[in-house]
């Protein structure tokens, strides 16, 4: 049957009284409603008369009508309201753009009504929990208490967000959340309370679509669909009710499955919760109650084998010690290798997202596996009620343990503690150095030494290569170099023996001997520069680990009288004691911040900030608040401005108060540290109401410096989401603002660091070239930290960002700011000998605090160089390191399914010999070679030889006219032996040698580039690389992997043994082996000689023998006591003075030298 062309005549139909005839026009009109609706909707009254008329049997069938009308009039709330009222003619699985439009519709209103009713529960819980914060920004707090009644954000529907953005409507203060909120939201909670009969019968319609289209997801299998309405519409009860539902219909069909390894749909609904919750839930009360539930799943007993690594992450971010301690109990209790190896990782995973305080409460509770005389060495920092009664059930624990758990429990304690893991890294990144020492030569070759700017670019770049590889050789060659550092210079050049050692815990304090304070107040004759870096540098080494180095640093921190030893003693503090909320420290800080010095302020702000990160501790807060307020100097201030936004990290939306407060002040420092705030409470959501905020601050504020923090900060937020930031930050990156658009490039380094997105790259590249030259200094940063560990065959471009990188630092016309960047950026892209890459989030996919921290503070650079150092918290090795359920580490290959130029180390560059200036060829005039010529014939003639034998013979006997002539006569005679010999033996020349092995080599080429490899455990895998990384099955498996596949993180991988009774290959450790070579020689030459790693060990012999050389003593003994000299010795010149003649003990250590 033809369908309708004109509707006039159907729609005459309405008009008449008898019902059937109006049904059939509406029959009618709804087959072929597409072709005629614009006819139909000039008699929308009519409609609609019919539809609310009471008396008329297909009401229904009218609502139909109303509803497909008006979706093409693109009125679809009205749409939405008829196709309701049209019931179950409303066929919800029909495929058709009117029934997907009406069902988003409905889905939308669905979140958005139970998004208010959550929030209306869960308000009283809120105001109640948390503590007010009595400062300076009270006044603010009836704004935050109003702007708390809403949902921080609304991540998933955009229905309840404004209709215009922040940039392009006035706002009338400075809130975080956005005032346009408050009045929509109040309107609806006052109008719910006594709703219309028509709202309440269009939800009640709206959660029956929804119930329907539940049921029809269900049936298909379609869980996930489910679960994530549920999850945006926070109906955890439905998100239970699915995963169990999901979880009977496993089992009632496993019976017909023939693979019993499979995964359940209910393990994979709960891996897509912890996913959705990390990923894309944004407010952080909502996303506790979501891992609570999830962890409730996990440990309810329902599955055989628990997903024991998802429960650690739900523990680490619910703070949940008490259960971590249940779980490794359960399993060391099992007693079998199966349950041990699980153990381990586990501890492994908890240690990799745990913060110190965390992990010190769950080492605290746990057997110790030790006789009760070292009870002492493993009690924590600091110790609450909770410890002490896990230390009671301990003692308990302790009569039941045997000799095989205590080990156990012993282990487990070290790889909690850190200690295991920091070792295994340690081992990995010196066994795999990369540095190449020849770039860094030319970098210190390129910039004058005498200049303090260029000289720490020089230490920055050294220190960041060699990070964690325990290689501190560049600075024994270059004692000369190293002697033109001067007052900071001097304390950045000893922090950075921190940045290579990093890590280095057993010999930490051996290391630095001859540079830490000795006397009582820091008095030991040598510089106070150099004792100030040794503290900051021990710092360093003992970073997010300060269980042994917190006493002696604060002891020496106390102890000081000396501003400079002060400031690296609060530096290294805070590193060491990162998380922790050591009440005592954070005492001893405060009272040297009373002091009221500009020069500590900065840093004892900072280290009060470091000591309580991500605790949001309200007492600290007031007092930090109060004294920014009181103090005068600008350094104290903006030390305690980024100690404040470090208290924040991670408590979103509990730190909105604080933000309001902060970004109101007059004081664009104290603003600058509510950007800050922002950056650190909401690191890695993705908040979109934490983005308006920021974009909107970036082109409003009157300062600088708050603009370009503003716009860095996006990095911060979004650098879980890398792809968007390009987009983002296009625009702000071709501002009129050098300083915004050094933010921008800031911003795309941080959140895109080491995805080598190409986006990115395109948008830095022309920055390179700006005229602005700390603009040019951000690109090239920020290309570095993008481009670390790419090679040609991962991204084309990194060999022309390198060569760029060396010419920059070469160009002696380039700024030296433009130089300190390209020489940062050298060291940045080849970090940790090539084997580090920037991970702001674990492995596991949580964020990592320590890179996080370490990234946000290394930006501070800008206003003081030493900061810099900050960076080398965020480098983390990508390593592959198996091991067995004792601990050992595995000689096991894995399988590689690429090419292995893909993910191998970028070639060394290759040194060119310097050679001498080449000789100009003599020119020849036309008499001379005429004259010559003739002379030739004449000869002949004479002789009257024939011409072949004339040509090989007379070149070396006649005497050539001339220089050129010569070398022409010798080449050609050269050529014509080769010839000869050629014909005779019949074998090529050697040049025609050379021109055949091309093809051989390419077909060596292609045969060693065939898809597939083999790799050697402690090597070197990328995480892009982790896709394509297999183990065959055989004797170990791992133990995160269910199933065949590839590995899901790097790092330590414990292995299942299937067959514990054989014989096991293990990897030698090479570091142990040299430390153990190398810590009883202090004086003996050989010892020395084979270990290339430290010179502190020769230092440390001669100050005990008060000997600057002694004859038996090797070469690299006497290279060792300068260089301590160098570091210690007392600068001559005043702080303020003009760079730098050497200093006058400069002259003694070279004399000493020349001795050698």
């Amino acid at each position: 049957m033809a369908g309708l062309v004109i509707a006039t005549g159907v729609l005459a139909f309405l008009a008449d009284e008898e019902p059937e005839l109006q049904i059939f026009a509406l029959q009618t009109l709804n087959d072929d409603i597409d072709t005629v609706w614009f006819e139909v909707a000039g008699a929308l009254g009519q409609i609609e008369s019919v539809y609310e008329d009471e008396s008329f049997p297909e009401r229904k069938l009218a609502a139909l009508v109303l509803a497909k009308v008006y979706y093409h009039l693109q009125a679809y709330d009205e749409s939405m309201f008829f196709a309701l009222a049209a019931g179950e003619l409303f066929k919800l699985d029909e495929p058709g753009e009117f029934e997907e439009t009406i069902i988003s519709k409905c889905v939308d209103h669905y979140i958005a009504t139970k998004n208010e009713n959550h929030v209306v529960v869960s308000k009283k819980d809120k105001d109640t929990s948390l503590p007010a914060l009595a400062t300076a920004f009270s006044s603010a707090t009836t704004a935050g208490n109003a702007s708390a009644l809403v949902s921080p954000t609304t991540p998933f529907s955009q229905s309840t967000l404004p209709s215009k953005s922040l940039l392009s409507r006035a706002s009338t203060d400075n809130t975080i959340l956005e005032p346009s909120f408050e009045p929509q939201k109040k309107q609806q909670r006052s109008s719910s309370v006594a709703m219309t009969n028509n709202e309440l019968d269009t939800r009640r319609a709206i959660d029956r679509v929804i119930e329907r289209l539940f049921e029809s997801c269900l049936k298909e299998k379609r869980y996930q669909q489910v679960v994530g309405i549920a999850v945006e519409a926070k109906r955890l009860d439905v998100v239970n009710k699915v995963i169990q539902r999901a979880d009977d219909d496993f089992k009632r069909n496993k019976g017909k499955s023939t693979q019993d390894d499979a995964i359940g749909p209910a393990e994979e609904l709960l891996d897509y919760c912890l996913n959705i919750c990390m990923d894309v839930v944004q407010e952080r009360a909502f996303r506790d109650d979501i891992l609570q539930l999830i962890l409730g799943i996990l440990t309810s007993g329902r599955a055989k084998d628990p997903d024991y690594f998802s429960i650690a992450k739900c523990i680490v971010y619910l703070n949940k010690d008490e259960q971590a301690r249940n779980v490794i109990q359960h399993l060391v209790k099992t007693e079998t290798i199966e349950a041990t190896a699980i153990a381990y990782q586990f501890a492994f995973d908890l240690y990799d997202n745990g913060t110190q305080e965390f992990l010190g409460r769950v080492i605290s509770g746990l057997p110790k596996g030790e006789p009760p005389a070292q009870k002492k060495d493993d009690e924590p920092a600091g110790e609450s009620e909770p410890l002490l009664g896990g230390q009671g059930d301990g003692k308990d624990d302790l009569e039941e343990v045997d000799e095989k758990k205590a080990a156990v429990y012993r282990n487990i304690r070290s790889i909690l503690d850190g200690t295991k893991t920091i070792k295994l890294n340690l081992e990995f990144l010196y066994r795999n150095n990369h540095t190449d020492l020849s770039i860094l030569n030319k970098v210190r070759d390129s910039l004058e030494g005498r200049n303090s700017i260029f000289h720490t670019a020089v230490t920055f770049c050294n220190a960041f290569m060699n990070q964690g590889t325990t290689n501190d050789k560049f600075f024994r060659d270059n004692l000369e170099w190293l002697g033109k550092a001067v007052n900071w210079s001097k304390f950045t050049a000893t922090a950075a023996l921190g940045v290579i050692h990093r890590g280095n815990l057993s010999q930490s304090r051996k290391l630095l001997e001859p540079y830490l304070p000795r006397g009582a107040g820091g008095i030991s004759g040598g510089s106070p520069y150099s004792q100030g870096g040794a503290l900051y540098a021990y710092g360093l080494i003992h970073a997010n680990h300060g269980a042994g180095a917190l006493d002696y640093l604060k002891t020496q921190f106390v102890a000081a009288e000396e501003e400079v030893i002060q400031h690296g003693g609060a530096l290294g503090l805070g590193l060491a004691g990162m998380a922790s909320g050591n009440e005592d420290i954070f005492e001893d800080l405060k009272a040297v911040l009373y002091a009221d010095s500009a020069l500590n302020g900065e840093a004892v702000g900072l280290a009060m900030g470091l000591i309580m990160l991500g605790t949001g501790n309200v007492k600290a807060l007031e007092d930090m608040v109060a004294y920014a307020h009181e103090t005068s100097h600008e350094k104290s201030v903006r030390g305690l401005a980024l100690g404040m936004a470090l208290i924040m990290y991670g408590q979103q939306e509990r730190a909105d108060v604080m933000v309001e407060g902060l970004l109101n002040d007059p004081d664009p420092t104290l603003r600058y540290g509510g950007i800050m705030t922002v950056a650190m409470a909401y690191c890695g959501t993705g908040s979109n109401k934490a983005i308006r905020k920021l974009l909107h601050v970036a082109v409003s504020d009157v300062n600088d410096d708050v603009r370009r923090i503003a716009v860095m900060s996006l990095g911060f937020i979004l650098f879980r989401k890398p792809g968007s930031v390009p987009r983002m930050v296009e625009l702000l990156s071709e501002s009129y603002n050098p300083h915004v658009r050094y933010g921008s490039a800031m911003a795309l380094g941080i959140s895109c660091a080491g995805t080598g997105l190409d986006e990115a790259i395109d948008l830095l590249e022309p920055m390179m070239k700006d005229p602005t030259d700390f603009v040019r200094q951000g690109a090239l940063i920020a290309l570095a930290m993008i481009m670390i560990q790419q090679n040609e065959q991962m991204n084309p471009k990194v060999a022309s960002i390198r060569k760029t990188l060396k010419k920059v630092v070469g160009d002696r016309h380039e700024d030296a700011m433009t130089k300190f960047g390209a020489a940062l950026a050298l060291g940045i892209i080849d970090a940790g000998g090539r084997n580090c890459t920037i991970g702001l989030q674990t492995q596991t996919g949580n964020l990592n605090m320590a890179g996080i921290v370490g990234m946000a503070l290394f930006t501070q650079y800008w206003y003081w160089f030493p900061f810099t150092h900050f960076l080398s918290l965020a480098f983390s090795p990508t390593s592959i390191i198996a091991l067995d359920h004792d601990l050992d580490i595995l000689d096991v290959k894995f399988h590689c399914a690429t090419k292995p130029s893909l993910f191998d180390y970028p070639p060394e560059q290759e040194v060119k010999a310097e050679e001498g200036p080449t000789m100009i060829a003599t020119a020849i005039l036309s008499t001379t070679a005429q004259a010559k010529r003739r002379a030739q014939k004449k000869e002949k003639a004479q002789r009257g030889e024939s011409m072949d034998i004339d040509s090989t013979t007379t070149p070396t006997i006649s005497k050539p006219a001339g220089g050129g002539d010569k070398m022409d006569v010798d080449a050609k005679a050269k050529s014509t032996e080769d010839d000869k010999v050629k014909k005779e033996s019949g074998t090529p020349t050697p040049g025609e040698k050379e021109s055949s092995t091309p093809p051989a080599d390419t077909k060596k080429k292609s045969e060693k580039e065939k898809p597939g490899y083999e790799i050697e455990n402690m090597s070197r895998v990328l995480p892009g690389q982790l896709k394509y990384i297999s183990l065959a099955k055989g004797r170990y498996w791992p133990v995160k992997l269910v199933r065949p596949g590839p590995l899901p993180t790097g790092g330590p991988i414990l292995l299942h043994d299937m067959q514990p009774e054989k014989e096991k290959v293990l990897i030698e450790e090479k570091l142990k082996k040299v430390a153990t070579e190398k810590a009883p020689v202090a004086g003996a030459g050989s010892g020395q000689n084979r270990n290339p790693r430290t010179v502190e060990d020769a230092l440390l012999t001669q100050l005990r023998n008060a000997q600057l050389a002694t004859p038996g003593r090797s070469d690299e003994t006497t290279g060792a006591a300068a260089a301590a000299g160098v570091l210690t010795a007392i600068d001559e010149d005043g702080e303020g003075d003009e760079e730098a003649r050497p200093p006058r003990d400069f002259d003694y250590y070279t004399e000493g030298e020349e001795d050698e």
